[in-house]
């Protein structure tokens, strides 16, 4: 039986040594796909591959996301200052006729369209300085938890590269590989970038008009947006006895029926949206509750957070309000004599 026992620990131990591919052997594997399934020419792909660097401060960057490292006080604080809010005012004004094409084609209001930029990189101020491809090389093979995701983003990049005539050293991004003003990842460019003032290219890097309608384009594509539908609103009297809703998670599940039944009280407008969830956020001073419709997980399908999705949400009613000030301003100013 003994030795039983350790015959089955040698061959699993073996089992898990087989299964553990060093990063050579995973680059190669790599190579062959590109060239079996995308045409690549082998010598010209190992040589971009070997452009790429290992970038050690990139494997310590995803390993403490924000999101998961602070509280939603401190998470807040990051995105809801004056500075930003002011700054997307004056994106908002500046591509006020763009953003309203966008809205009429798409359906998404400019206020998120804006929030998203604003979030993501400040407008356009700060879109990475990582290279893509060391991120993208950096993570496929020396990142195991996610290194099947990274390699099939590589994947992406190096052909959308290639289809766009870039120099695949060339375009940075973040630590992560999300590209442009609106961090698009390799395969959501591909799949949901547009060339939204008719030039023939599709620029995310430059030219606003094309961002607002690549945002636009992804939420309702991939996050499928609800035209006019609500976003989230505050809920009260939420105990204990409630967790199993919480728990349930972001995606809507559940009914505003079974949420106001079990005593839960919040508007009960986000109804409209049709199903809805409960979600919690840790502060300071306490835990806040929300319910959140459709249209929140819409926005969490650009990064599935739920910290992230509430700081779009307000940033994006705290440049509605501002801009809406404004031109509330200039009708009472147009009506003085």
């Amino acid at each position: 039986m003994k030795r039983f026992i350790l015959l089955l620990c040698c061959t699993l131990a073996l089992a898990g040594t087989v299964r553990a591919k060093t990063p050579d052997q995973l680059r190669n594997e790599f190579i062959n796909d590109m060239v079996k399934r995308h045409g690549f020419k082998r010598d010209d792909l190992t040589k971009t591959l070997h452009q790429a660097v290992t970038q050690k401060r990139i494997l310590e960057a995803i390993s403490r996301p924000a999101e998961k490292t602070l509280n939603w006080t401190e998470y807040r604080a990051i995105f809801l200052k004056p500075e930003r809010i002011h700054g997307g005012v004056d994106f908002w004004r500046q591509h006020a006729d763009t953003l309203a094409r966008a809205e009429k084609e798409y359906g998404v209001p400019p206020q998120i369209i804006v929030a998203i930029l604003g979030v993501e990189t400040r407008y356009g101020a700060f879109t990475g300085g990582h290279r893509v491809l060391d991120a993208l090389h950096t993570l496929g093979f020396h990142y195991p938890r996610r290194g099947e995701f990274f390699r099939e983003q590589l994947s992406h990049f190096l052909r959308f590269a290639k289809e766009e005539d870039i120099a695949p050293t060339m375009p940075t991004g973040s630590y992560a590989g999300a590209m442009g003003m609106p961090q698009f990842m390799p395969d959501s460019f591909r799949v949901y970038a547009v060339d939204f003032d008719g030039d023939g290219h599709r620029d995310i890097w430059e030219n606003p008009v094309d961002v607002i309608g690549s945002v636009a384009n992804y939420f309702v594509k991939k996050g499928n947006w609800k035209r006019g539908g609500p976003v989230t609103t505050p809920a009260s009297s939420v105990t204990g006895k409630h967790k199993a809703f919480v728990d349930a998670g972001a995606k809507p599940r559940l009914t505003a029926t079974q949420l106001s039944s079990a005593g839960i009280k919040f508007d009960d407008s986000i109804a409209t949206g049709g199903k809805v969830s409960l979600m919690d956020f840790k502060t300071d001073t306490g835990t806040e509750y929300w319910v959140g419709s459709n249209n929140f997980y819409s926005i969490m399908r650009y990064n599935p957070r739920t910290k992230y999705a509430m700081a779009v949400y307000q940033l994006s009613e705290a440049i509605l309000a501002e801009y809406q000030q404004g031109l509330d301003a200039q009708k009472t100013a147009g009506k003085q004599p």
